[in-house]
């Protein structure tokens, strides 16, 4: 028996398709809605959108890749660039903290 039917009132644990992830993903970036709205709309868990999007949300798009070609499509590109440019700065900003304090020992 497995693990999770052993605790008592557990529910088994639903299994999603990587495409299934993928598209919900891609559905959640295009919409301009909130995670708890998708996640509402299609019956997942929001902890489980917020996964899926870390997972396979920041795939890297070619540098020749098409430009949007709308106003709002532009926008939102340009929205998700400046959160993965903070995102990796930060990250930058950590690991350069670190390898200070590691070369300081």
């Amino acid at each position: 028996m497995s693990q999770e039917n052993e605790v008592a009132g557990s529910k088994p644990r639903k299994k999603y398709t990587e495409e299934f992830k993928r598209s919900v993903v891609d559905q959640w970036r295009s919409s301009g809605k909130t995670a708890a709205q998708i996640a509402q709309e299609l019956g997942v868990n929001l902890w489980n959108l917020r996964d899926w999007k870390r997972q396979y949300g920041s795939v890297a798009r070619p540098v020749d890749g098409p430009i949007p070609q709308t106003p709002e499509a532009m926008a939102r590109e340009i929205q998700q660039l400046r959160k993965e440019l903070a995102r990796v700065s930060m990250q930058r900003d950590i690991l350069k903290k670190t390898m200070g304090i590691l070369s300081e020992s």
